[in-house]
């Protein structure tokens, strides 16, 4: 049985965005199980609340509410959901694929500890949680009235909150290529175009939030006293920490945005935020400086998707 080969890429030439961050990623999906806390109501009850507004039961929408979620387990428990979202966004970057993201394939051990951590920390708050289940439902028989119903509730919650990860493969196949090559190559384009699209989107990324935290910090360091906000170390720290964060996922995609970015780090570094409420030229010097990056960035927002046009139409107009 004869083989075919897969080409060699050409390694004289230098690697694309696309194509260094193919070579150095992997995907990683994070999944929850999570308690639905709310239900729709059932026809009936649907029907007996609409008569109360003169409504047709079918013209209304309603579900009851079967547990407090502004409970301190219940809230204990979704914050590890929420850190474990922070914690899997602040390694990764955005993949065009519904619920996949890209990491770094050294950051694979330092990330399946940390999810190992959550997971033990998501059951140690469920359990908390199931302490309190009792009298969770005893308030929600009391608020719900005739809505209450037992079968509503499970006996435990324990099992009915989980935290899972993996790490799909998003390459094609290697049997594939020898089935059928003409298909392998198809797959590899498609992949290829996938990771373009990657690139695009974590630049994107990286302009609005990096705008985003500039604009605000400009906001807060306002020269006109009247007017001026509060100042809170966040809008410091939080663009220093997006200077950590660009610097690690940062691949090089746009140089001007590299550019913009170190500028906003030499201007801030080594200053704390108590200087900038005590200094009024050091507030002037950064936020001038700053609003000049500002300025910049906006533009690069306002002009990125006419320049992604004006590229699909060139492309378009050499392929007639």
């Amino acid at each position: 049985m004869t083989t075919t080969a897969a080409p060699r890429a050409d390694t004289s030439l230098p690697l694309t965005p696309a194509q260094h961050l193919r070579n150095i990623s992997a995907a990683v999906r994070v999944s929850f199980t999570w308690l639905g806390v709310r239900k729709t109501l059932t026809p009936e009850q649907k029907s007996q609340a609409a008569e109360s507004f003169g409504a047709e039961g079918d013209f209304l929408s309603a579900r009851k509410k079967l547990l407090d979620t502004t409970h301190s387990a219940y809230k204990d428990v979704t914050a590890v959901r929420g850190r474990t979202v922070a914690f899997w966004k602040s390694l990764t970057l955005p993949f065009p694929e519904p619920g996949i993201r890209l990491i770094r394939q050294e950051q694979i051990d330092v990330f399946n500890h940390q999810m190992v951590s959550f997971r033990t920390e998501l059951q140690t708050a469920v359990a908390r949680l199931d302490d309190h289940y009792g009298e969770l439902k005893s308030a929600a028989r009391r608020r719900l009235g005739d809505l209450y119903n037992v079968s509503d509730y499970p006996p435990s919650l324990r099992g009915l909150f989980d935290l899972a990860w993996e790490f799909p493969n998003i390459q094609p196949p290697d049997y594939l290529l020898q089935l059928n090559p003409a298909i392998y190559e198809q797959e590899k384009a498609r992949i290829a175009g996938r990771f373009e699209e990657a690139v695009r989107l974590a630049e994107q990324a990286f302009v609005n939030e990096f705008a985003g935290l500039v604009s605000h910090l400009c906001e807060r360091l306002s020269s006109d006293v009247n007017e001026r906000k509060v100042f809170r170390d966040t809008a410091v720290t939080n663009l220093v920490e997006f200077f950590s964060r660009f610097r690690q996922l940062n691949i090089h995609s746009n140089d001007q945005l590299d550019e913009l970015v170190g500028q906003a780090q030499r201007l801030v570094r080594g200053v704390e935020p108590q200087a900038l409420r005590a200094n009024e030229t050091l507030r002037q010097h950064v936020a001038t400086q700053l609003s000049s990056v500002q300025a910049v960035l906006d533009g690069m927002m306002v002009d990125r998707p006419r320049r992604n046009l004006l590229r699909n139409r060139s492309k378009e107009g050499g392929e007639s």
